[in-house]
C-alpha cells in the first residue's frame, strides 16, 4: 500500500533505518574489536567484496564471508554453517568497508539468534586509519 508520495506506508529512508538498527546493539570501535579478537572474545567477519579486499588488504585472523552468504554461514542451526559459527552466544563483529552495510548485516544476525552480533564503527577504513594490522590479500 502506498501513500500520497508513492512510498510504501511505514517505509523509512536508509538513514532512519540505520539509526533504528543501531539502537538495538552497541557498536564496537576498532581498538576494542582488535583487543576482543586478540583475546579470543570475538570473531571478526569481513563481508567486503573481493575487489575491496584485494585493493585494501585483510584484517589478520578475520573470517571472510561474502555478504550474500553471511546468514547461511553463521546460522548456528544451519546446514551450511561454518565451523566458526559455534552458537547463539558467539560474539560476531561484522566488518564492511565503512560501517554501513555491516550494521544491516549485524541486525540480520540478531534475527537468527546471534544476540551478541555487532559491527565495527567506521568499518575497515576506520580499522586501517587506527593503524591496526592489515595484511595484503593473497593473489
Amino acid at each position: 500500500m502506498s501513500g500520497a508520495d508513492g512510498q510504501a506506508c511505514g517505509a523509512v529512508g536508509i538513514d532512519e533505518l540505520l539509526e533504528r538498527v543501531r539502537a538495538g546493539y552497541d557498536r564496537v570501535e576498532p581498538g576494542d574489536a582488535y583487543e576482543a579478537a586478540r583475546a579470543g572474545e570475538a570473531l571478526l567477519v569481513d563481508i567486503r567484496y573481493a575487489a575491496l579486499r584485494e585493493r585494501d588488504g585483510l584484517i589478520p585472523g578475520a573470517l571472510v564471508v561474502e555478504r550474500n552468504e553471511l546468514e547461511w554461514r553463521l546460522d548456528p542451526r544451519g546446514s551450511h554453517r561454518l565451523p566458526d559459527a559455534t552458537g547463539p552466544d558467539l560474539r560476531v563483529v561484522v566488518v564492511c568497508n565503512e560501517g554501513y552495510a555491516s550494521s544491516l548485516a549485524a541486525e540480520s544476525l540478531h534475527r537468527l539468534g546471534l544476540h551478541r552480533a555487532t559491527d565495527l564503527t567506521g568499518g575497515f577504513q576506520a580499522w586501517r586509519a587506527a593503524g591496526l594490522p592489515v595484511v595484503p590479500a593473497p593473489g
